[in-house]
């Protein structure tokens, strides 16, 4: 029996899909860098096209353990509330919504910090225009 699963999962910063197969216990495994957030039809057509590619670990022994019988309708659930968003949005967005936090800090402090060495600057110029009034006399 040959089983084999695909998971896509985010880890900073890029998509990567881990492709697991048992066969004849044997398990192997494949670790796959996507970068972008992959479409599903995208990762069929990465499976498709670079299957021959795929570099997998050394085969290690596998338990032959048989998964217990699932009710179709309780493994939907499963799956439903797996793939359901939590929070604002995916991993993905979360970490695009802090770094734009950072970003937008950054920022602020940047322009404050112009801001006042502007300030500072027009006080030295009219400190200079006053010297240079009181200078003839």
């Amino acid at each position: 029996m040959m089983r084999s699963t695909l998971t896509v999962f985010f880890e900073h910063p890029f998509w990567i899909g881990v492709y697991e197969r048992i066969d004849s216990n044997q398990y192997e495994v494949c670790k796959i860098t996507f970068g972008a957030e992959p479409k599903d039809y995208e990762v069929w057509d990465f499976l498709l096209k670079n299957w021959s590619k795929l570099k997998f670990s050394s085969p290690i022994k596998a338990k032959d353990v048989e998964e217990p019988k699932i009710n179709p309708k309780r493994m939907q659930r499963e799956i439903r509330s797996s793939l359901q968003e939590r929070g604002m949005g995916t991993k993905a967005q979360q970490a695009l919504k802090l770094q734009h936090e950072q970003n937008k800090l950054e920022r602020k402090a940047v322009s404050r910090e112009q801001r006042e060495a502007e300030k500072e600057r027009q006080y030295e110029l009219r400190q200079q225009k006053k010297r240079d009034k009181h200078r003839g006399h």
